[in-house]
């Protein structure tokens, strides 16, 4: 009886470490800008934002992405369990008009860690 119970422990613990091991390994949302240091003022460009967060099932995942131009909010999404990141690492683009300098923000927050703070670039118009 002593036996089983010990083997069930074991399985017990196996399988907890299978269903959550991957906390171990996660960390915060964190993200990266990808945008031209100067162009032509009128252009339009296109901001690429790249989301990293080594995890993504349904108790853990990117919950938000937000991108602000200027301290302003131009694009979001919010991610629920059912409606999830594609992936660990996964990349939002949008289409951007630049009348002059701008500086971005992108920002993403794991729905338990946080956010491992903003990204920032800045584009210049000559």
């Amino acid at each position: 009886m002593k036996r089983i119970t010990i083997n069930l422990s074991l399985i017990f613990l196996v399988m907890i470490v299978l269903v959550y091991g991957g906390y171990v390994w996660a960390n915060k949302s964190s993200t990266s800008i990808e945008v031209p240091e100067n162009i032509p003022k009128g252009s339009e460009i296109t901001i690429r934002v790249t989301v990293t967060h080594n995890a993504n099932n349904f108790l853990h995942y990117t919950q938000l992405l937000q991108i602000m131009i200027n301290d302003k909010e131009v694009s979001r999404w919010d991610y629920t369990r059912g409606n999830r990141p594609e992936g660990a690492i996964f990349t939002k683009e949008i289409k951007y008009k630049v009348d002059g300098d701008i500086e971005i923000k992108a920002e993403a927050s794991c729905n338990i860690h946080g956010s491992a703070g903003p990204a920032i670039s800045k584009v210049l118009a000559k």
